[in-house]
């Protein structure tokens, strides 16, 4: 058996397992670079440095909040995305946007991230290899029958 083995199922394991925990209520420290107000796009953004060090990340959405409370603005106006941690761990680096408004950040956002934030619905759609199926079946058809042979395939024949 290896150390690392015995040190988890050890007393000295347990408290060392303990110790590796997240520590959810531990500080947190942002900091904004490059900071732009892009008029255009009636929006805020910036690069955003978050310094946690007796954390091994922090959410989205806690991030969101401390944001509002920052800039003094609505939770659901910030957009947190592209964070990358550091080797090693205690930093991360990613890029926030404010919007002044709802109709501008539904107007600007890419939809997967309003999807993301709830302010649209999810588009159901078939599968990418359904989908070229069906487009490889009504191929080999001509007129109305195309429009049969893009249906699904019956499951009994």
């Amino acid at each position: 058996m290896s150390i690392r083995r015995n040190r988890t199922r050890s007393a000295v394991g347990r408290q060392w397992m303990a110790l590796m925990q997240a520590d959810n209520t531990a500080p947190v420290t942002l900091r904004a670079r490059k900071f732009i107000t892009n008029r255009l796009l009636a929006r805020r953004q910036f690069v955003l440095d978050v310094l946690h060090p007796s954390r091994p990340n922090v959410p989205k959405t806690e991030l969101a909040e401390k944001l509002a409370t920052m800039y003094k603005t609505e939770k659901s106006r910030v957009v947190c995305f592209g964070f990358r941690t550091q080797f090693g761990g205690g930093r991360s680096t990613g890029f926030a946007l404010i919007y002044d408004d709802e109709a501008s950040q539904k107007r600007f956002e890419p939809k997967h991230r309003l999807v993301q934030s709830g302010l649209e619905t999810k588009v159901d759609k078939p599968s990418r290899k359904l989908r070229h199926e069906r487009k490889n079946r009504a191929k080999k058809f001509r007129g109305t029958k195309k429009t049969k042979a893009a249906e699904p395939a019956k499951k009994g024949k």
